[in-house]
């Protein structure tokens, strides 16, 4: 009975470590920038069973890179499994904002995620190739981005999400680079607001996109997110929108990524 029990439980632990998510460093190319860049790849355990899968897009905030989220918040391998969706970490070149600069044309995050990775992404992985299967959430600048890129390409992304975003660039004219991508902002209001998520929900389109924005109660960027809640409201654009406790950093945004990782997965269930 002992052995038989020994049996047992090592088949458990055998089974459980052979289903572990797999994490890859893919190497792409962005055809637009003329340049090599890494992203993470994290495939769920039954990855092999042949069957196509959904993608979480997880964007990284300013000052930090492809690597941040599976160094920070490993148990996001953990979601790739409950919810059997790949999970892609791009590069945003620390403060690229995900724009495409109208000041340097060597500078196009935007065209580099929502089309060459994407592209790229579909082409070496076994894929749900289309907008019900994509989704796009990212913390801070990263979640700036992933609503600005997901708004501007509504035929490629069908949910994006946000985790303490800098959802409205406009009251930081001197903040993280910005100007070096858009020009300083006395100079340019315009291009700003254009380059603002929360300017920009104007061209959402009704049943276009699934959205859930969240940021902590202690956090810089909180008031510009309760705009950015009460301008959907407004404009009635659902959505889900949750604050609780907690400033920027990665204690919140490791809790606030189970919600994320929740609700896409309810959208990619959704018949």
């Amino acid at each position: 009975m002992k052995n038989c029990f020994l049996v047992t439980i090592f088949l458990f632990l055998f089974a459980t470590i052979t289903r572990a998510a797999e994490v890859d460093t893919a190497l792409t190319y962005s055809k637009s920038m003329k340049k090599n860049i890494k992203a993470v790849v994290i495939k769920p355990d039954s990855y092999k069973t042949g069957k196509s899968f959904p993608v979480m897009y997880l964007l990284h905030g300013a000052g930090g890179n492809y690597a941040d989220w599976i160094k920070n918040v490993p148990a996001i391998k953990n979601l790739a499994d409950m919810y059997q969706f790949i999970i892609v970490c791009p590069d945003g070149n620390v403060t690229s904002w995900y724009f495409d600069s109208p000041v340097d044309p060597e500078w196009k995050y935007e065209t580099y995620v929502a089309k060459e990775l994407v592209g790229y992404i579909d082409e070496h992985y076994k894929t749900i190739a289309e907008k019900k299967g994509r989704a796009i959430t990212g913390l801070s600048m990263g979640g700036h981005g992933a609503l600005y890129l997901a708004i501007k390409h509504q035929d490629i992304f069908g949910a994006a999400g946000s985790m303490s975003g800098g959802v409205d660039i406009k009251p930081f004219p001197n903040g993280w680079n910005i100007p070096k991508r858009l020009g300083a902002e006395d100079e340019f209001p315009e291009r700003w607001k254009q380059h603002s998520v929360i300017d920009l929900i104007y061209l959402i389109k009704p049943k276009s996109l699934a959205l859930i924005i969240d940021c902590g109660v202690d956090d810089f960027f909180y008031k510009a997110n309760v705009r950015l809640h009460d301008e959907l409201i407004y404009n009635n654009i659902p959505h889900d929108f949750t604050t609780r406790p907690g400033a920027h950093n990665w204690e919140y945004w490791s809790n606030a990524i189970k919600f994320q990782g929740a609700f896409m997965n309810n959208f990619f269930q959704k018949p």
